[in-house]
């Protein structure tokens, strides 16, 4: 399964390779990365259907954020889940996510053991 992960930070996919190593080795997850959520529409756009399942996206980005991104891959590719991170567990963001169709809103530093559980789950559906 197909997973992008959408972060202005590029450390962060070092992180999530390290995290979910025992899963990419094992070939049940495959991870993809863009570094704005322009890239991230262009990557989904470019393959017809996208094979992206599901997208993890930060909500702070410059240029277009990770809410616009959310509302975006709603509109375009309704059977893509989208869960959000953000560095701030504000109630507002978390409310907006949920309210644009967001399956679930972490907060930065990452509980990488309620993702992995979030990813068994969603494996889980596909099956």
């Amino acid at each position: 399964m197909k997973f992008l992960i959408v972060d202005d930070e590029k450390d962060v996919e070092m992180l999530f390779r390290q995290k979910l190593r025992k899963e990419i080795r094992s070939g049940t997850v495959e991870l993809e990365f863009a570094f704005s959520g322009l890239e991230a529409l262009e990557r989904l756009r470019s393959q017809k259907p996208p094979e992206v399942l599901y997208i993890f996206s930060d909500i702070n980005m410059p240029g277009m954020t990770g809410l616009e991104l959310l509302e975006k891959v709603k509109d375009e590719f309704p059977q893509i889940q989208v869960s959000m991170i953000s560095a701030y567990g504000d109630s507002e963001n978390h409310d907006r996510a949920m309210s644009s169709g967001a399956k679930e809103f972490f907060t930065k530093p990452i509980d990488f053991d309620s993702l992995k559980n979030e990813v068994e789950q969603i494996l889980k559906e596909q099956a």
